[in-house]
């Protein structure tokens, strides 16, 4: 059954443009307030008015403005810091004194929200563009800078260039992380592949190699050919995986939340439906006369896809049996139901495995236990254990937990 991904994107930074426009409300109503009560000591309160009311309508016009990167422009960022700074060299218009006493400027402290939106926007270098303007406005607002004032400038320039840089490496993780997660999904699919053709195509081409040869004359040339084939695609199964540059650098900006698989219906439409199966009624057909199959009386209950993924496994490990052990050799499937998970056993009576054999045989691009067996149960978030004693016979252990839908789709 066919599956594929879908990757889920996220940026980390929508979490700071949300905070953005939450502080730049609550900034404009800050300012409103000291005004209000502050009112009886301006000397030209209409001037105090007139900009306040400027800017709290400019604050809830722009707030879609300030929702995200795409929407928050050069040219917006621009006229929201004329506005700022518009605002601290009307001060000393409406109020002399506020020179004098290191009063607060009209906009306040929604200054550093105009600041912090090009932070967020361009890093640390446009922060520093746009704080270094707010600290000669502020200079020459008031005329005479104290030290309360290079204090609060000092702050505000070192605040938002820190901000910038953590959004700058922000970014940069997003990006590493979409890219190793992009290789992982395509490493994920190629062992899904792998499997498949191990289960089909390099089965039949081994077989018809063998009784080509076998029979003799054209079949052996054709037999040798399968053979040719079959080894040419064991090595592109086991071959490496695509190299990091061919994933492009437009398809990992943004953070992936999650990867998902989705297993497509029998009319190749993707369905999410995964409800539970009995595992005794999809490993009847693997008993035979050669092999016995022991089963709980109850149901033995698993999610559809670990349930096929853990018979799939059954398969390959009967498949090593008849190649293996040959076409006498007896098997064993036990299955045995616990409250934590369900285990598998698949024990034959051939001749074992020699010390190193499987290991030598990876390194020979035949994968059976490790894509068709381990490969699968890993998927689904189990384990799969062997054990063989020369002249003792094989066991395979497969080990599912409870209520697993596999790696992939968590």
């Amino acid at each position: 059954m066919a599956r594929r991904e879908r990757v889920v994107r996220m940026s980390v930074e929508l979490p700071l443009w949300r905070a953005l426009t939450a502080y730049r409300v609550l900034t404009t109503g800050y300012a409103v307030l000291l005004f209000v009560f502050a009112r009886d000591g301006y000397e030209r309160p209409s001037v105090a008015v007139g900009f306040l009311a400027v800017l709290v309508v400019w604050t809830l016009a722009t707030l879609p403005r300030v929702a995200n990167a795409a929407a928050c422009t050069k040219r917006f960022l621009g006229a929201d810091l004329t506005v700022a700074l518009t605002g601290i060299l009307l001060t000393p218009l409406a109020d002399a004194q506020a020179q004098q006493i290191d009063g607060p400027t009209l906009p306040s402290i929604w200054t550093a929200g105009s600041v912090l939106a090009f932070a967020i926007k361009g890093g640390w270098r446009w922060a520093g563009f746009a704080s270094s303007l707010v600290a000669v406005a502020n200079i020459i607002e008031r005329g005479e800078p104290s030290r309360d004032t290079f204090h609060n400038v000092l702050l505000v320039w070192v605040a938002s260039i820190a901000i910038g840089y953590v959004v700058e490496v922000a970014r940069a993780s997003e990006r590493t992380l979409a890219r190793a997660l992009e290789i992982e999904a395509a490493t994920r699919e190629r062992e899904r592949l792998a499997r498949d053709i191990h289960d089909s195509v390099l089965q039949v081409l081994a077989m018809v190699q063998r009784r080509g040869t076998a029979i003799g004359g054209e079949a052996a040339e054709l037999g040798r050919m399968a053979g040719e084939q079959e080894v040419a695609l064991r090595t592109l199964v086991a071959g490496g995986l695509v190299p990091a540059s061919r994933v492009s650098e437009d398809e990992t900006q943004g953070a992936v939340v999650r990867l998902v698989d989705e297993p497509d219906g029998p009319d190749g439409g993707s369905t999410g439906a995964d409800g539970p199966v009995d595992l005794r009624t999809l490993l009847a057909p693997r008993a035979g006369c050669r092999v016995t199959l022991s089963e709980p009386g109850a149901p033995v209950l698993l999610p559809a896809h670990a349930a096929k993924e853990l018979v799939a496994a059954v398969g390959a490990a009967l498949d090593n049996v008849r190649r293996h052990a040959g076409e006498d050799a007896h098997a064993w499937i036990l299955v045995e139901d616990w409250p934590d998970e369900v285990i598998v056993t698949v024990r034959d009576d051939g001749p074992g495995i020699p010390e190193g054999r499987l290991a030598q045989a990876e390194g020979e691009g035949r994968l059976g236990v490790a894509l068709s067996i381990r490969g699968r149960l890993r998927d689904i978030g189990g384990t799969a254990e062997l054990v063989s004693v020369p002249g003792q016979g094989t066991e395979v252990e497969l080990k599912v937990p409870r209520g697993t839908r596999g790696k992939a789709e968590r």
